[in-house]
């Protein structure tokens, strides 16, 4: 039996023609059965604004599913610091720490938390810069993708327009990892001297980690903090080796972490013939054009809506990246290729999301999965 924790990434997808409630439902129904099947933990993403998304709040979510379960860690994949304070995120996640002690991890997304007029040292290249190319163990690294076609929408000034209070600055996100972990710690002092304490939040159970999907402020601040790092393939493939590359180079021992700690994700969807995962899968490409091109996740198609749209070559290559690096097959060939990614990024622990229309299909894929990892 392999010795490397699989974790489960949520975004809880609405399905096409289903409502955001049965997405919540069948969330739940999935955590208790990845429990039962032996994933390690449970991520749940933060998105806004997104018809196909009902996963806006992780900390909402996470006290829903401690209450259903009773053994699985559960952690937000990210909370996204860009318009939060770090005392609110502490509270938060101090409450449903206090109730479920020892289970909860709260994972730090960046998202817009850099100060305004300040540049991305790792900001991904232009669409299409560089060329694919192979790890020695053969695991894909394609092309670097822009985002600028996606950051420029008007659905994302929206979203930061209401996300955030008039006139209000994201702070600088490192300040904001330093100001939780003192807040977590019981250290915080304000520059007047003025301590802070939180109740319930401080010296909580509470498990802290960085996420990032290039080797820039989120990989640095992770390694020199000494926390756990996870690095995104299925939102960045092309740049999940520097990432880790980064946290590795910056790491330093802290009390709670003596060596690097890395986790991985990756897209898979898993069925009993290769024919079916493909099946199942073909709805991907078209929710991920809706994200990319600023429309918003669209609810997830069915294959028939899938196969009805008509691709133009812009469009393919939006979602070429993400496409050919989504794990699709038998489970043998899944974990194969999760093995593959384990060994090209020396991960500690495998992040797997899976989509598909039918409830049942996702919870078919996550169990042959689990099934087949144990048996290796």
């Amino acid at each position: 039996m392999t010795s490397t924790p699989l974790a489960i990434l949520d975004l809880v997808p609405i399905s096409a023609g289903a409502t955001a409630a049965t997405a919540l439902r069948n969330s739940l129904d999935l955590a208790c059965q990845a429990e039962r099947a032996g994933y390690a933990r449970y991520w749940y993403a933060e998105h806004h604004l997104n018809p196909g998304v009902a996963g806006t709040s992780p900390a909402v979510m996470i006290a829903l599913t401690a209450a259903a379960t009773s053994t699985i860690r559960l952690g937000s994949g990210a909370v996204q610091m860009g318009h939060r304070t770090a005392l609110a995120t502490v509270e938060e996640f101090g409450l449903i720490d206090a109730l479920y002690p020892g289970r909860i991890d709260l994972g730090l997304g960046r998202s817009a938390g850099r100060p305004a007029g300040t540049a991305d040292a790792a900001a991904p290249a232009p669409a299409g810069a560089g060329a694919a190319r192979t790890t020695a163990n053969g695991l894909l690294i394609p092309p670097r993708f822009s985002p600028d076609r996606l950051l420029k929408s008007p659905r994302m000034a929206l979203n930061k327009r209401l996300l955030q209070l008039p006139g209000a600055e994201p702070q600088n996100y490192t300040e904001q990892v330093d100001d939780v972990l003192a807040l977590i710690g019981g250290t915080f002092r304000s520059a007047e001297g003025v301590e802070a304490h939180v109740l319930p939040g401080e010296e909580a159970g509470v498990e802290v980690w960085i996420l990032g999907s290039s080797g820039g402020e989120s990989a640095q601040v992770a390694g020199e903090r000494g926390l756990r790092f996870a690095a995104n393939y299925h939102v960045s493939p092309a740049t999940v080796l520097e990432a880790v590359a980064c946290y590795l180079a910056a790491f330093r021992p802290s009390a709670g972490l003596r060596r690097p700690y890395v986790s991985v994700s990756a897209d898979v969807v898993v069925a009993a013939t290769e024919a079916a995962a493909r099946e199942l899968a073909s709805g991907y490409g078209l929710w991920v054009r809706s994200i990319r091109s600023g429309e918003g996740a669209i609810p997830f198609p069915t294959p028939a809506q899938a196969r009805a749209h008509a691709w133009t070559e812009a469009d393919l290559t939006l979602v070429a990246d993400r496409t050919d690096t989504q794990f699709v097959g038998t489970p043998g060939q899944v974990a194969d290729k999760l093995e593959q990614l384990r060994d090209a990024t020396g991960a500690d622990e495998l992040i797997v999301t899976t989509i598909t229309h039918r409830h049942a299909d996702r919870v078919r894929s996550y169990q042959l999965l689990a099934d087949e990892w144990q048996r290796r």
